[in-house]
């Protein structure tokens, strides 16, 4: 085999943890710097005060819902551009690049006009504190109009990413974070002569880092060489390339919605118990997103090894592939479930918790961490049967993790055991769904005929 050959065939050849590490660590960093905006938000609003901490808790899942739509768009342009590439269509990809930074432009504007009617009544269903809402509107406003700079700067990440350079779009992720970081302290509190500007410095200061990053990838896209370009002469928009970017990514934005979803009806259960609950669900969820979608990151590492292997009838190294994914996340969940148990009462004091919300704070942090072992096989066997074909089971395994079970679960030990149902129904849910993925793979994969490779 030729030196190309090897190269071309990597995912065949390599080692599989060398490779893995190889192609997951810029996804996983990528990931983890996303999901870190949120975060370092929380984190500095919590010492205005509570209040702020809830308002901004209560927003969460529409700020998911917007990231989710942004990484589905993301996903069906990276997709796409690549289909292309592959087939050696130059001008076929570079027509994409155009439609996709149209499409996503289209639907920032969208959901600004959807917000407009959406987000006062969002708010009103939750609270009738004045200040709770004032300050809820204060940041939803801002960071929903400024939905544009989210949207841009992950679809030129996708479009880069699309082409093999996973380095780039990492490095200018990481610059629109770091000065999301700078600003936030800055904004919040009237730092250096800034007016102090509590939720609404924050809300700046995450959509100046979002658009700081779009404006480094448009550079990046524009005035470096890349393997694609934007396409300007002889365009002519063709709505079947915009359907089939929103079709291609709807899966992802599905799958990434579910968490958004997830936390509404948390909310609505916990909202009856105190808003020092909603509180610390946010403070939770912005936590368990960190170590989640770290670990969402390697198995973006592990789909293509296991597609390419099923696809080249390899059984033993597609099930070592699987194996070696499997046990890196149960380590990585692992040790976040460790830090959790362990330093709890740190954990929230990051973010000034107050003695009621550490009373309650500390036993559910270590009852919902207890899922994130059995977690990490959920996202193994989802990924595995993603990469070999059964989508629909795939599926399952995140409808039952997030909704079928979850939420039904939260509704029953709720009103059997208060609050503390929402934090048992994690560990209840990731139980059941472990077992069905068992089940679903001993039929399915060990027997099934056409995994039988010859």
């Amino acid at each position: 085999m030729t030196r190309n050959e090897l190269k071309e065939n990597k995912m065949g050849t390599q080692p599989i943890v060398p490779l893995l590490i190889s192609m997951a660590l810029p996804p996983m960093t990528s990931m983890f710097m996303q999901y870190t905006y949120n975060f370092v938000d929380c984190m500095f609003v919590s010492w205005v005060n509570e209040d702020a901490l809830t308002a901004v808790s209560l927003a969460f899942p529409i700020m998911t819902l917007i990231l989710s739509i942004s990484i589905g768009l993301g996903v069906g342009t990276n997709a796409l551009i690549a289909r292309y590439l592959g087939a050696k269509d130059q001008d076929g990809a570079n027509n994409i690049v155009t439609h996709s930074l149209i499409v996503s432009a289209a639907i920032a504007i969208l959901v600004n006009l959807i917000a407009l009617l959406a987000v006062k009544p969002f708010f009103h269903a939750y609270t009738d504190d004045p200040a709770i809402y004032q300050l809820g509107l204060d940041f939803t406003n801002i960071v929903v109009f400024m939905a544009f700079g989210n949207m841009l700067h992950i679809s030129v990440q996708k479009i880069i990413q699309a082409t093999g350079n996973m380095i780039a779009p990492m490095l200018f992720q990481m610059a629109g974070v770091v000065l999301n970081f700078v600003l936030d302290p800055i904004l919040i509190f009237g730092l250096f002569g800034a007016p102090a500007l509590g939720v609404k410095g924050a809300a700046i200061a995450t959509v100046s880092g979002y658009s700081f990053s779009m404006l480094l990838g448009f550079y990046v896209l524009i005035f470096t060489k890349q393997k694609v370009k934007i396409k300007t002469k002889n365009f002519h928009l063709d709505w079947k390339i915009c359907k089939d970017i929103i079709v291609v990514g709807f899966p992802s934005l599905v799958m990434n919605a579910l968490g958004a979803l997830m936390v509404v009806f948390a909310n609505i259960f916990l909202v009856v118990s105190s808003m020092t609950a909603v509180a610390f669900f946010g403070i939770y969820f912005k936590i368990q997103q960190l170590i989640t979608m770290t670990v969402n990151g390697l198995i973006q590492g592990c789909m293509p090894v296991m597609g390419y292997n099923y696809g080249a009838k390899n059984r033993p190294r597609l099930m070592e592939t699987f194996k070696a994914g499997l046990i890196i996340a149960i380590v990585m969940m692992g040790i976040g479930a460790i830090i959790l148990w362990i330093f709890p009462a740190q954990a929230l004091r990051l973010f000034r918790a107050s003695k009621d919300m550490l009373e309650f704070g500390i036993p559910a942090l270590r009852i919902m961490s207890a899922s994130y072992v059995l977690a990490a096989c959920g996202f193994m066997f989802a990924s595995f049967f993603q990469a070999t074909g059964r989508v629909r089971y795939s599926l399952l395994i995140n409808l039952l993790r997030q909704l079928i079970l979850l939420i039904p679960l939260m509704w029953f030990l709720s009103g059997m055991i208060g609050m503390a149902g929402v934090w048992w129904a994690f560990p209840a849910a990731e139980i059941v769904t472990t077992i069905v993925c068992v089940v679903l793979f001993l039929q399915k994969e060990i027997r099934n005929t056409d995994m039988k490779f010859e």
